[in-house]
């Protein structure tokens, strides 16, 4: 079974700063919790990168490998995952510029494997962990992009 989680929230920033914030492998790590082990490990994800998380979900290791398999910028990103735990994991992320706001709408779409054993585990554990997660996501980066914190995060030309 196929679960779909969207939340989206306005940003009082510029809609390229938003985007880019989201490519900042450095914002991703803190968020998730997880580190890049392979792949581009700083900076700000490009086109087509393949790179490996490593984390401890549920106090059980975990990877998680991100193809980035859709890059408009400062528009659309998507990642799609290559190889992890999931039997399918995909997460949309797209900007909007509202009356000068920019509205960020993620979208991630995921199904386990295991027929109904997984199917309970996504209903009762990963979508209400997933939908915090994306929640927590969506308010770090409204705050690191309305402050000067997002200086942090973005290379010097671009800032």
């Amino acid at each position: 079974m196929l679960y779909t989680i969207s939340d989206s929230t306005l940003v009082d920033a510029p809609l390229d700063r938003c985007f880019l914030l989201s490519t900042s492998i450095d914002l991703v790590a803190k968020t998730l919790r997880m580190r890049p082990l392979s792949g581009r490990l700083s900076g700000l994800i490009q086109p087509n990168d393949q790179l490996l998380w490593h984390g401890w979900k549920f106090g059980l290791p975990h990877r998680h490998q991100t193809l980035i398999t859709a890059y408009d910028r400062p528009n659309h990103f998507q990642d799609t995952m290559g190889r992890g735990s999931f039997q399918h994991f995909q997460h949309d992320h797209t900007f909007i510029q509202v009356a000068g706001q920019t509205r960020l709408h993620d979208t991630i779409q995921f199904s386990l494997p295991l027929g109904w054993a997984g199917a309970q585990v996504a209903k009762h554990i990963m979508v209400p962990y997933i939908t915090q997660l994306l929640r927590r996501r969506l308010q770090t980066l409204k705050q690191v992009a309305e402050s000067e914190e997002w200086r942090q995060y973005l290379p010097e030309p671009l800032q």
